[in-house]
């Protein structure tokens, strides 16, 4: 593989054709990214390239763009790119940019295939003729084995976010579409990382291919102000961040929690107190996703309470901040949430919450991102009395530049005969519209969270006690060393369980981001797999109900295993015995029967 140091100032010097340039002139697009400057040029030579960079460096326009310049103009329309993706939301998102980059093209379509969806839809529309599928690589084997999808053909094929691929359990399906692709194919692999098993991947697909490495010095973007505030405990975050859209302007707000639970509790909490909220996490069907994320794009909503997975490819530009209600599993998950705002060279605000015990996982975050995250204060009482003010003046601005003919005849009869005080009656006016409730805040002021000087040696179990204020139920919270226990399934080699099932299954239904899914072994009739430390009882009643390849997995928690630690966190799939790329321990004694946690 070579390199490549060119570098292109505008769009327009890139050769690329003029409905292409009107679109990015629409989009509002003047310059292109490192990324897209240095690949562009050789995917338009018809070259195979391999790009390793970050989430939010412009990777989709570096693909799009040259490929929509080799479409033919075919009649009958057949699907000439296909693009996987790891997750549904990526997959739109990446559709969704290829129609937006082909706007002036004649008769151009794009349609994003994934499951969850109706198949009736996604037949419709292949029925009718697309030259772009986005996809993810269950769904489009699907399509390819019951004959919907054609492959015959396509020149272009694209692996975004191979590494997540990987971590999904999806590279064995992702060789088995390459496999179906003509042989002339030109191919482009993006990948953040690049661990072993792509690299073995790109050099038994890709001809030759130039690798573009795009190297940060920051792996958030530098438009993000990033603030911490200590707090301690559900209550004390709650009331921070209530007090912070009180004070903090805001367009549009992504908040992130743990837990799908949560995400229902919050944004019923924020509903309550008047703001157009609404949850996304895994348990919404996906028509109602599609709508919600609409209602935040079009500002009929303008707070989303997510979980991690549930917002990953998650791009709308109203997002000015995001919100880190949990802290996040580990630092990289940091990094995805905060690339939500502060988009394309656009600025943003991303604010974490801190428990004390959590500094040590707030070091590691800056430590990654190179950047040190400031403290901020829980806004002040004071400080919310003179938001609120103002907001009110504005409100009386407002309604004086409207037409209040009707009001002004009764004030004034009323006024007349009763003799009242014009400025009585302005106030009693007020208190009727606002309502019983105070208009002011007590100025007596919380008290201030300390961080702990030193961060705990070790990961402490969840204390079953209640805090005031807090709900009965214990939100998932990870330690800082990501410790994690084993629990046994009751499935395993012959029931047909592979890795990427169990993975798939932990991932989608629990919200947890596939690299915090630690060791599996596959046994004859069970297997193992080490979780987040500290499960809390609604997730696991959650996954006993699971069901893989047909079959309940009974999830149970092996009591004699103790936590792995570190070490176990890192290992992902591997074990004794590597077959294939999956990790089985067959014809192994019976580890000892697991128990339910208490």
């Amino acid at each position: 593989m070579s390199a490549d140091t060119n570098a292109t100032p505008l769009f327009s010097d890139l050769q690329l054709s003029s409905p292409l340039l009107k679109a990015l002139e629409d989009a509002g697009y003047e310059s292109p990214t490192p990324i897209q400057s240095r690949m562009i040029p050789h995917m338009l030579a018809g070259r195979d390239v391999v790009g390793q960079a970050q989430t939010g460096t412009g990777k989709t326009a570096a693909f799009a763009l040259p490929l929509l310049m080799h479409l033919k103009a075919e009649k009958p329309v057949h699907p000439q790119i296909l693009v996987l993706a790891p997750t549904r939301e990526l997959a739109l998102q990446v559709s969704d940019s290829f129609q937006q980059y082909g706007r002036h093209l004649d008769n151009f379509r794009s349609l994003a295939i994934f499951g969850g969806q109706d198949y009736g839809v996604q037949l419709s529309a292949l029925k009718r003729g697309v030259q772009v599928i986005v996809g993810t690589p269950g769904r489009v084997m699907d399509h390819i084995r019951r004959g919907s999808l054609n492959l015959q053909h396509i020149h272009s094929l694209v692996l975004d976010e191979a590494d997540e691929m990987l971590k999904m359990g999806f590279i064995d399906d992702v060789e088995w579409i390459l496999e179906q692709t003509p042989a002339t194919r030109q191919i482009a692999l993006f990948s953040a990382t690049m661990p072993q098993s792509i690299r073995r991947i790109a050099q038994k697909h890709l001809s030759s291919p130039v690798e573009i490495t795009i190297e940060t010095k920051t792996v958030t973007a530098p438009t993000i102000n990033q603030r911490y505030i200590p707090a301690n405990g559900y209550a004390k975050k709650l009331e921070a961040l209530q007090r912070l859209l009180e004070v903090e302007p805001f367009d549009a707000m992504l908040i992130f929690v743990r837990t799908k639970l949560q995400t229902m509790e919050l944004a019923e909490a924020l509903a309550d107190k008047g703001y157009a909220c609404a949850p996304l996490s895994g348990d919404i069907q996906q028509a109602n996703r599609l709508r919600t994320i609409d209602q935040l794009k079009s500002g009929r909503i303008d707070i989303l309470v997510a979980t991690d997975v549930a917002a990953r490819g998650l791009d709308v530009e109203r997002i000015s901040h995001v919100v880190n209600f949990d802290i996040p599993f580990d630092a990289e998950a940091y990094i995805h949430r905060v690339g939500r705002t502060g988009r394309a060279g656009r600025s943003g605000e991303a604010i974490l919450f801190v428990h004390p015990r959590e500094q040590r996982m707030l070091g590691a975050i800056e430590k990654l991102t190179r950047q040190k995250i400031a403290p901020m204060d829980m806004p002040s009482a004071r400080a919310i009395n003179e938001q609120r003010i103002n907001k009110f003046k504005e409100r009386i601005s407002g309604a004086l530049e409207a037409d209040s003919t009707v009001f002004q005849t009764i004030i004034r009869d009323y006024q007349q005969e009763h003799g009242t005080d014009p400025l009585l009656l302005a106030s009693a006016l007020a208190r009727l519209v606002h309502g019983e409730r105070p208009f002011l805040m007590a100025e007596t002021e919380p008290r201030k969270e300390k961080m702990a000087t030193t961060a705990p040696r070790r990961a402490e179990r969840p204390s079953s006690r209640k805090e005031t204020g807090r709900p009965a139920r214990t939100p998932l919270t990870l330690p800082t060393d990501e410790a994690k226990e084993r629990y046994r399934l009751e499935v395993g080699l012959r029931h047909g369980v592979k890795p990427g099932n169990i993975v798939g299954a932990i991932a989608n239904e629990a919200d947890i981001e596939s690299r915090h899914i630690g060791q599996i072994s596959i046994f004859d009739d069970y297997s193992t797999v080490d979780l987040p430390y500290g499960m809390p009882a609604e997730i696991f009643r959650l996954l006993q109900k699971v069901r893989i390849n047909e079959r309940p997995m009974h999830l149970s928690r092996i009591e004699s295993s103790g936590q792995t630690g570190k070490r176990g966190a890192r290992q992902g799939l591997t074990g004794r015995k590597n077959t294939g790329g999956k990790t089985f321990h067959s014809r192994a004694k019976n580890p000892g029967q697991g128990q339910q946690p208490a």
